[in-house]
C-alpha cells in the first residue's frame, strides 16, 4: 500500500453544500485583501498628492499633525522622531503605505505587506489615535488587527505569491 501526502488542502466537494462551504473558505480572505491594500494604496496617494500635508507646518501638514498629537501619544518618543525632519516623515509614510497596498493587492510578498501595514497601523494607534475615547472610536487599532490574518496566511489565492509558489512546484516535479 502506498502513502501519498496531498499538496492541496482542499478536496473534491462531497456535495454541493459543502462545495460552496469549501470555496468561501478558501476566497475568504480576498476581501480583506482588496480593502487593505485599495485602503493603503489610496492613504499614500492622498498624501503625496495633498500639498498641505507635505509641510513642516501650517494648517492640514504633517508637523502640525504630529505635534498636536505628541502629548496625547502612548509614545512621544516616536512622535520626536518624526519632527525631527516631518516632511521626510510624511514620505516615508506615504511610500510605504504604496507599497503595503500594491504588494497586498498583487500579493507580493503579502506577509511581509501585512507585517508593514500592521507595524504602521501599530505606530498610528500608538501615536495619532491613542487619545480617542473611548478606545474603539480610533481607526487604527482595528486596522491592526485587520493585517493579523494576512501575517499569519499570506496571500493563498489570486496573487503574486500563489503563482510563484505553483511554479517552483512544478519545477521541483520536473527534475525528479
Amino acid at each position: 500500500m502506498t502513502h501519498e501526502m496531498r499538496a492541496d488542502t482542499y478536496g473534491p466537494p462531497l456535495d454541493g453544500d459543502r462545495g460552496w462551504r469549501e470555496t468561501a473558505t478558501r476566497y475568504a480572505l480576498l476581501p480583506l485583501r482588496i480593502f487593505l491594500g485599495v485602503t493603503f494604496l489610496y492613504a499614500g496617494i492622498d498624501k503625496l498628492t495633498d500639498s498641505a500635508f507635505m509641510k513642516d507646518a501650517g494648517a492640514g501638514s504633517i508637523g502640525d499633525m504630529m505635534r498636536a498629537v505628541r502629548d496625547s501619544s502612548a509614545l512621544p518618543a516616536l512622535v520626536d522622531m518624526s519632527l525631527e525632519s516631518p516632511v521626510a516623515f510624511g514620505y516615508a509614510m506615504a511610500f510605504g503605505e504604496l507599497a503595503v497596498g500594491i504588494g497586498t493587492l498583487i500579493g507580493l510578498l503579502t506577509r511581509l505587506a501585512a507585517l508593514g501595514g500592521a507595524l504602521i497601523s501599530l505606530s498610528l494607534w500608538l501615536t495619532v489615535s491613542w487619545a480617542a475615547e473611548p478606545y474603539y472610536y480610533g481607526n487604527d487599532l482595528p486596522y491592526l488587527m485587520a493585517w493579523t490574518p494576512l501575517l499569519l496566511a499570506g496571500a493563498p489565492l489570486l496573487s503574486v505569491d500563489a503563482a510563484l509558489r505553483s511554479r517552483r512546484r512544478q519545477r521541483a516535479g520536473n527534475y525528479r
